[in-house]
């Protein structure tokens, strides 16, 4: 085991028994929580209740928080995926995953008939990733917003390194195929 997580381990013991710990560790990963919760419900205000509940749950749980050689934060995720895949369920509707600070170009800076065809083609991106189901739309979101690794992201999902390289690889065949058709449907439509 390496230092950082010897580290964490004893922070999380001695949060455990210190209140005061527990802020340590709510300092260390609330942004990435944040973040990643923001991804899956698309808006601020749900995204900071979504989170307050993750610690509060952490908190109230951490009594039987065990380490098993993973990252403390892999279980941060996983109560947040937890309640925000209730969040969906109590809502009933899935909402689009918010991508849209992510553009790399300033959108400022590009001509106007790029800037459309840009606009379009995000669009239709996050309009094929927001019918992805939940776990794909995690592993997105976890794979390009958080920038982790295929392990780290087994880590949080629960899954095999292996098991991760193969989901990643059949959802972007899938977001392919869809794109491809969405384009061709457009084509067809305009004839």
């Amino acid at each position: 085991m390496n230092g950082v997580t010897e580290n964490e381990k004893a922070l999380v013991e001695r949060a455990k028994r210190d209140p005061a710990a527990f802020g340590v560790l709510y300092e260390k990963h609330v942004k990435k929580i944040y973040n990643y919760i923001y991804y899956r419900v698309g808006n601020q205000q749900d995204a900071e209740d979504l989170t307050a509940r993750t610690f509060y749950r952490a908190l109230s749980r951490l009594d039987s928080y065990e380490h098993r050689g993973i990252p403390f934060s892999a279980w941060l995720y996983r109560i947040a995926h937890n309640l925000v895949a209730n969040w969906h369920r109590h809502r009933n509707r899935h909402k689009m995953i918010s991508l849209d600070k992510l553009a790399i170009e300033s959108e400022r800076e590009m001509e106007p008939v790029r800037l459309a065809e840009a606009n379009e083609e995000k669009r239709a991106l996050l309009a094929a990733i927001g019918r992805l189901s939940p776990d794909r739309q995690q592993l997105l979101i976890l794979k390009f917003v958080e920038g982790m690794t295929n392990a780290e992201i087994g880590q949080v999902m629960g899954r095999s390194e292996e098991a991760i390289k193969s989901l990643y690889h059949r959802t972007l065949v899938a977001l392919r195929k869809e794109l491809k058709e969405g384009y061709e449907g457009e084509d067809q439509d305009s004839s």
